[in-house]
């Protein structure tokens, strides 16, 4: 009898179980983390963990952004660093209002057409001394902590300098970027130098030390942004310029200024979303709703043919206008709200075709008016800040000095004189790297993904996962992107997770669909944070597509 008894409760509990995992069974592969503390999510553990350490001793937000963006160029060194630019949103939760910071570089002075013209280049470098512009992100740092900073450089830059002199085991996604450009790397001695081991790339877990980053983030820990920009390491880029047959001079670099700017916003079924305005390719991420509200696309379904194509439709019309008018505002007048407004998004919906693929999407007429890092950060106060770095390019313009990777972001200038992007000196570029930020009642999301002009497409697509399809940023983040880094064409990247049927439908409307595998690095890779304020909340997420992590504040000891 009690051998029954006990059969009946073992099979009751089994039962149970089972009821329970199949209540489970998701998609989702990871779960958010979620505290009350702070959350630091980043494409590496080393630097989110460096950040959600500073939390834990006291800094704040903004404070672990720096300390995580200084291990990431130490630790993922083709993608960003000192030699890169920057790009922030900072949500201070006191007043409630959000701040925007445009770190991005300008051309040298003496870098413009004629100049390129005397040495027979007629289009602009993609790599070598005439890409590269001067590097923002040190004096992005220094104005981020001079407004809300609570901690020292010197504090903030430790993990990232012992990090440098000690080394770190090589984790897989960057093992696999060291490998695609190891011929890059052996080609340039500069890069060859600094980043081979015994004259090959390093491997999965073998310990990589850089003591030259780690003497140059010494001089900005103890002189702040003046070691980068009026110190010995600008006296050591300016040579190495001249050396290269360059023209970058050290009033070039400590001229430079970031500044601080205003976002810009749509709504999107009443949810905000803030971008940072030109000269960044934000506002195509603004547009893209825009064009995608006038349409029902969650009633069509997520990953659905008439979802997608409405969203690859849009990305063309979007990048159309990108293309046309996006540079540096202080050098064109840019028609931002003409290009945001709902009557221009009306309009130029009309020329989405649900039955076939526009091949060739000329720009609008608006009314008047590369492979990067990002990080996200939440501290227990609610205060919040989205931060994207970057190279441009895989080690940049495949240059390196003190250390570190000089950026190529010049390639983006043209030498078209009718474009707002034409190469001018002490110009900055159109931009690719953007961060992103959302929120609607008590609920803020601050989040970006990368990939060159992968990201305003990615960002809309993140927004849509969210508020058409009910998904957590978790799940946003891991859901099966496309992507189209062309401007012209029906060619579309697609992860092959996308349904069957879907793809069928797409090609029958004269998409060219190139499948990529089920988390392709092609689709950039991203990080999330979320702060739900009613409760105190935090939410973070982080992308398969990156070696990353959400890692959380250690809540103080008893």
């Amino acid at each position: 009898m009690r051998r029954a008894k006990l059969l009946a409760i073992f099979t009751s509990i089994l039962l149970a179980a089972a009821g329970s995992s199949r209540a489970q069974d998701r998609s989702q592969a990871r779960s958010m983390t979620i505290t009350r503390y702070g959350i630091v999510a980043a494409e590496s553990p080393l630097a989110a963990q460096a950040g959600a350490q500073i939390l834990a001793k006291g800094g704040n937000a903004v404070d672990a952004a720096v300390a995580t963006n200084a291990v990431m160029g130490v630790v993922e060194p083709m993608m960003n660093g000192i030699g890169g630019d920057l790009f922030v949103m900072v949500y201070d939760a006191k007043s409630g209002k959000l701040y925007g910071l445009n770190a991005s570089g300008w051309a040298p002075k003496g870098l413009n057409p004629e100049y390129l013209a005397h040495k027979d280049v007629t289009s602009m470098p993609q790599t070598g001394i005439d890409s590269v512009t001067v590097p923002g992100a040190v004096d992005g740092w220094s104005k981020l902590l001079a407004k809300f900073g609570s901690m020292k450089l010197q504090q903030l830059l430790a993990p990232a300098i012992r990090y440098a002199h000690e080394g770190f085991p090589i984790p897989e996604w960057d093992a696999a970027y060291w490998t695609v450009n190891a011929d890059y790397v052996r080609k340039s001695p500069s890069l060859k130098q600094t980043y081979l081991i015994a004259g090959r790339t390093p491997h999965v877990g073998e310990i990589f030390r850089n003591e030259e980053l780690a003497h140059s983030l010494e001089q900005i820990a103890s002189n702040g942004r003046d070691a980068f920009y009026e110190g010995e390491i600008s006296k050591r880029l300016v040579d190495f310029s001249h050396s290269q047959g360059g023209s970058m001079t050290l009033e070039d670099l400590a001229d430079y200024s970031s500044e601080w700017v205003e976002p810009i916003s749509t709504t999107y079924h009443d949810w905000t979303v803030y971008e940072l305005p030109p000269n960044g390719q934000g506002i195509a991420a603004l547009e893209m709703l825009n064009l995608m509200s006038q349409f029902p696309v969650a009633q069509y379904g997520q990953n659905s043919a008439d979802a997608l194509h409405v969203m690859i439709e849009a990305k063309k019309l979007a990048y159309a206008d990108l293309g046309r008018y996006v540079g540096d505002p202080h050098d064109s007048k840019i028609p931002v709200a003409g290009l945001l407004s709902s009557d221009y998004a009306r309009e130029r919906a009309k020329l989405i075709n649900m039955k076939a693929a526009n091949c060739s999407v000329p720009p609008g007429n608006p009314p008047s008016g590369g492979d990067t890092t990002y990080l996200s950060v939440v501290d227990k106060d609610g205060n919040m800040v989205s931060l994207i770095q970057s190279n441009y390019s895989e080690f940049g313009s495949d240059l390196a000095v003190g250390g570190f990777v000089l950026q190529n972001r010049g390639g983006l200038f043209n030498l078209d004189p009718k474009s707002p992007d034409v190469l001018a000196g002490h110009k900055r570029p159109l931009h690719t790297i953007i961060p992103a930020f959302m929120s609607k009642g008590d609920t803020r999301i601050a989040f970006g993904i990368m990939g060159g002009f992968n990201q305003a497409q990615a960002h809309a697509q993140f927004v849509s996962d969210v508020v058409d399809f009910g998904m957590n940023i978790q799940s946003a983040l891991e859901a099966s992107r496309f992507t189209k880094l062309s401007f012209g064409g029906c060619d579309v990247f697609m992860e092959d997770r996308m349904p069957k049927e879907s793809l069928s439908e797409l090609t029958a409307r004269g998409h060219l669909i190139n499948l990529k595998g089920d988390f392709s690095a092609t689709m950039g890779g991203g990080q999330a944070t979320e702060r739900d304020s009613s409760t105190g909340v935090n939410f973070g997420g982080s992308d398969p597509r990156k070696d990353g992590d959400a890692i959380p504040e250690q809540p103080p000891a008893q």
